[in-house]
């Protein structure tokens, strides 16, 4: 895949077939966070996606811990969840930090967008900043 595709696979886990998973990246990409202009589902920060007897069960993070609006963030990525299922009668988004996230986690197309806004490509940089304190730590021994 050149540095241009975007990858459209799915980077969450879920128990929806295909059809669903497809009109819930649909509405995830209309959810931006609100320090990074880059929707929820491009930056990487839902981890699963579970519809159990129509409860939808959704695990997601945080770009940072302690960030002042993710109740808000929450909020939202479950009002368009609940327009894109609304068989699910119930939504439970669980804000977790275990695995933290890092730029690893979004896709090509959310890479693309970061770059354009920012200048630099976050996940070199991020790689480039773990190689270094790997070497440092590594020195340290």
């Amino acid at each position: 895949m050149s540095s241009n595709e975007v990858n459209e696979e799915v980077n969450f886990t879920s128990n929806l077939p295909p059809d669903k998973v497809k009109r819930v990246v649909e509405a995830l990409r209309d959810v931006y966070d609100p320090e990074i202009p880059i929707n929820v589902y491009d930056l990487g920060l839902i981890y699963d996606i579970r519809l159990e007897d129509k409860k939808l069960k959704v695990k997601m993070t945080l770009t940072a811990v302690g960030c002042p609006l993710s109740q808000d963030l929450g909020y939202r990525v479950g009002e368009a969840l609940q327009v894109a299922l609304p068989e699910a009668s119930d939504i439970d988004i669980d804000v977790v930090f275990d695995p933290p996230w890092t730029p690893l986690r979004m896709t090509n197309l959310g890479r693309e967008m970061f770059k354009a806004i920012y200048g630099y490509d976050i996940v070199e940089q991020w790689q480039a900043q773990q190689a270094q304190a790997q070497e440092t730590q590594t020195g340290q021994q």
